[in-house]
């Protein structure tokens, strides 16, 4: 087993036990989370032409929602830090069903910008990040395989729902199937009940001196200086902004704010684009589904070579390759003709896009450690929110300008392959500066023992 990330968690994570449930309980949340926004495309077509809206205006309704889920991203961090992952799960689960019941009276394009976007985006907040960050307080050794498994969620589901909703669909109407799916969201609620919080077997401390003795001035400034500590300690576990001084804390944002604005705009439009080639309902919908199939085993697998000895030290390494895969796909994509060709195209797209899923937060707790990770991750969503919400219209435009689909994936392409080519370089530069950080803390602390060596002598 390779060597655990360095962190200061102030216990031992049990490395499994009730953590593997609190994986499956995370897998349910992360899976409706990253799925549910992509499952609803598949009424995309038909709420077009209810509305008469254009691609442009119908690509809103999951951009609004997947922006709301990552712009929440620091109230829900906020939650989880005071209230655990149990209780903001469960409320998360029963907004997501509320939002998706009162959807489905929707009048207006607007309403469900409303009711699907952002109350439906908001409960997907608040299982999204408890169940990342939950992770990190169970696992330590076995992280990456754990994040692995857990991120496996959202391809297992998207595959169950994509065909589920034609069915739906074509039995029930759009607004019938958006009643049953406010039904069918409210096992994240069970999910979030099997998130009990880790129990941490750390000594007890001290207890302070009931005396009513007064102390003496250094006793008395020891202690101003800790409740000093605490006090900041306090404010740093809800917010902390001194991670955007953090080198790979500012790498990753950086990179994943540009690979953001063509990341879910090629899922977005894969089932219309072949709809557009002629391609019947059924069939186009099961392209969803078969790219959940592939994304499915890759994340696992991903996270099981990421948790290898050669590959755990520099993972990052691993992410950059990922990232770049993801682009050079969508830019092959239009060169893949007839079903054939998207079926082809849904197989490496869903490889690329699980091994991306699968490393995505792994490394950012890699960079951060894990227990700064529920605060960087909230700075990181809310960031990110920009390239959410925008991506998918921005490229929706582009399909009613130019009247074709592979202007839109030759954009996303190239939008995944600068940011990957820039995590190469920079997390090259990042592991160098690491590294020689390294040997001067070891020559320093070599210099100290012959210095005690010499004095004792």
């Amino acid at each position: 087993m390779p060597p655990p990330a360095a962190t200061n968690l102030g216990y031992s994570p049990p490395d499994g036990g009730w953590g593997w449930a609190v994986v499956f309980a995370s897998f349910i949340s992360i899976g409706f989370s990253y799925a549910f926004p992509k499952s609803l495309t598949v009424y995309f077509k038909e709420i077009q032409e209810y509305f008469g809206a254009s691609y442009s205006e119908i690509a809103w309704v999951s951009s609004v929602m997947l922006a709301t889920m990552y712009a929440a991203g620091p109230i829900s961090s906020v939650l989880v830090n005071r209230y655990g992952s149990r209780p903001v799960v469960m409320v998360g689960g029963l907004m997501v069903s509320a939002g998706m019941v009162l959807a489905s009276f929707g009048t207006s394009i607007i309403h469900l910008y409303l009711c699907v976007g952002v109350i439906g985006g908001l409960g997907l907040a608040f299982n999204l990040q408890p169940a990342l960050t939950i992770i990190g307080t169970y696992f330590q050794a076995k992280r990456p395989l754990a994040n692995g498994l857990a991120m496996t969620g959202s391809p297992v589901v998207l595959f169950t729902l994509a065909p589920l909703n034609q069915f739906l669909f074509d039995s029930f109407g759009w607004r019938g199937s958006f009643l049953i799916l406010g039904g069918i969201v409210l096992n994240c609620c069970v999910a979030g009940s099997l998130m009990r919080p880790v129990k941490k077997m750390v000594g007890s401390k001290p207890k302070k001196a009931e005396s009513s003795e007064c102390h003496d001035e250094e006793e008395i400034d020891v202690l101003r200086t800790e409740d000093n500590a605490e006090s900041q300690s306090c404010v740093r576990r809800f917010i902390d902004f001194s991670l955007f001084k953090h080198r790979g804390f500012l790498i990753y944002l950086v990179g994943n704010v540009v690979m953001f604005f063509g990341f879910f705009a090629p899922i977005v439009f894969l089932a219309p684009y072949a709809k557009h080639q002629g391609i019947d309902e059924y069939s186009a919908a099961f392209l969803l589904s078969i790219f959940a199939l592939v994304d499915m085993f890759v994340r696992p697998l991903t996270g099981f070579v990421g948790n290898t000895k050669w590959i755990r030290p520099k993972i990052q390494y691993l992410f950059a390759f990922a990232v770049s895969y993801n682009g050079v796909c969508h830019l092959l994509c239009p060169l893949f003709s007839g079903y054939a060709g998207l079926v082809a195209y849904a197989i490496i797209f869903g490889a690329a896009f699980g091994m991306v899923c699968a490393l995505l937060f792994e490394t950012l707790m890699d960079l951060v450690g894990a227990q700064r990770f529920s605060t960087a991750v909230g700075l990181v969503t809310i960031i990110e929110c920009a390239p959410v919400l925008l991506g998918p219209p921005i490229s929706g435009a582009m399909v009613d300008a130019f009247g074709d689909y592979k202007y839109m994936y030759y954009t996303c392409g190239v939008l995944m392959l600068l940011p990957g080519i820039f995590f190469f370089i920079m997390h090259y530069y990042n592991y160098k500066k690491l590294d020689e950080k390294q040997k001067q803390s070891v020559s320093a602390e070599m210099r100290t023992a012959e210095d005690k060596i010499q004095c004792n002598s």
